[in-house]
């Protein structure tokens, strides 16, 4: 967004004025961006950059914390980026509360974004046990954003229970299948609204996936594999950044309905050489 038209002022003006804010930490991007499958962690460094994400999530498990080795986290310019650990591989509501203790204990964050999802191939989470692990985590004192389905009713379990965010699937993690039910991530935005942001997670495949979020409402979008296997991460991540600046200007704005009947967008009356 470097030209200068009228418009792009206007929506830059918007979007300085308007912060994702969590827990009551303030973020000028609303665009949260995964470390994993990238092909190298120079690609995942650039691809961070271009994408002018804040909050950067990192697999717990995936971290090497013997600061005597090489880490994924020399990667990560932790003056640059929040880090925001995550509990993926982690099966039961157990192994997620002592990952994120693991995390905590070594210094990455008292953050968490909570995964718990069955081993059984789906990668869609557990709803019972991510609400468990949700329950005792935020006894402890932790920042929970959990990894859930676009149910409403556990969404509003894991908001009474202390959750700082939601975090539904738009489809099941890596497939790129986009919002396969918007209508049920957009009854989650309305049931969060004024409580806990919403944060679309999982699923985005394309920039107009990430766009269409951000017109529901959703707070912000959580991107890794449309990014990382993009035959271009770098300027995926670029397009990424945009189009959720774009859906959020959009959800702003407001849309127009939608209607099965055509109507112009010109006058019918006064025109010239036509008789009122």
């Amino acid at each position: 967004m470097t030209t200068t038209s009228d418009g792009v002022r206007s929506g830059n003006s918007v979007l300085a004025d308007d912060r994702l804010t969590i827990a009551g930490r303030t973020f000028r991007s609303r665009l949260m961006v995964g470390t994993g499958k990238y092909d190298t962690l120079e690609q995942m460094r650039d691809a961070l950059a271009a994408s002018g994400a804040e909050i950067v999530t990192v697999a717990v498990r995936r971290v090497n914390l013997d600061q005597r080795e090489p880490s994924l986290l020399d990667y990560i310019d932790l003056d640059r980026y929040f880090l925001l650990p995550n509990t993926a591989g982690c099966h039961t509501a157990e192994e997620a509360v002592r990952t994120a203790r693991l995390a905590r204990a070594a210094g990455l964050s008292n953050w968490v974004k909570l995964e718990v999802i069955p081993d059984d191939g789906t990668l869609l989470p557990d709803p019972v046990a991510t609400v468990q692990a949700a329950e005792q985590l935020v006894r402890e004192g932790f920042v929970v954003l959990p990894y859930t389905t676009d149910d409403h009713v556990v969404a509003r379990r894991l908001i009474e229970v202390g959750c700082a965010a939601v975090m539904p699937y738009g489809a099941a993690i890596g497939t790129g299948l986009g919002l396969e039910a918007p209508e049920r991530l957009q009854r989650i935005v309305e049931l969060a609204k004024g409580r806990v942001p919403v944060v679309v997670d999982a699923g985005i495949g394309a920039p107009s996936d990430a766009a269409l979020a951000m017109e529901l409402g959703a707070d912000a979008v959580l991107v890794n594999t449309a990014i990382a296997r993009a035959n271009n991460p770098v300027l995926m991540a670029t397009a990424m950044a945009q189009a959720v600046a774009a859906g959020r200007l959009a959800y702003h704005a407001g849309r127009i309905p939608k209607s099965r009947v055509a109507a112009p967008s010109s006058p019918v009356t006064g025109l010239v050489g036509r008789p009122e």
